[in-house]
């Protein structure tokens, strides 16, 4: 994991910074002012399992674990810094990874 932990966990995000990220990712919306969240519609159960275990894959590698919940055909994800009580660099990370993955099918 060298060099993996090297992003911002402290230090909550801007609402400039936030709103940018938003115009490139549009597909996340915010919860509360506080998480970012993603749902993803698969065919099938297996392959929304799939996907879920690549985004646990992620999620280990940078030792930020989301929220996530699995069901028929379907993937939700909730993002955020539990220590800082709302969004970090890290939660973009992530995020952002996440969508690196490909879309749902």
């Amino acid at each position: 994991m060298s060099g993996e932990n090297s992003f911002d966990r402290s230090t909550p995000v801007t609402a400039a910074e936030l709103d940018a990220w938003l115009q490139r990712f549009p597909e996340w919306v915010v919860e509360e002012q506080h998480h970012l969240v993603r749902h993803l519609n698969f065919p099938d159960f297996q392959a929304a399992l799939e996907h879920l275990q690549k985004i646990a894959d992620l999620a280990e590698e940078l030792d930020h674990h989301p929220d996530l919940e699995l069901r028929w055909g379907y993937v939700g994800i909730k993002l955020w810094t539990h220590s800082a009580g709302g969004l970090t660099e890290v939660d973009f990370e992530l995020a952002g990874r996440i969508e690196q993955l490909g879309e749902a099918r």
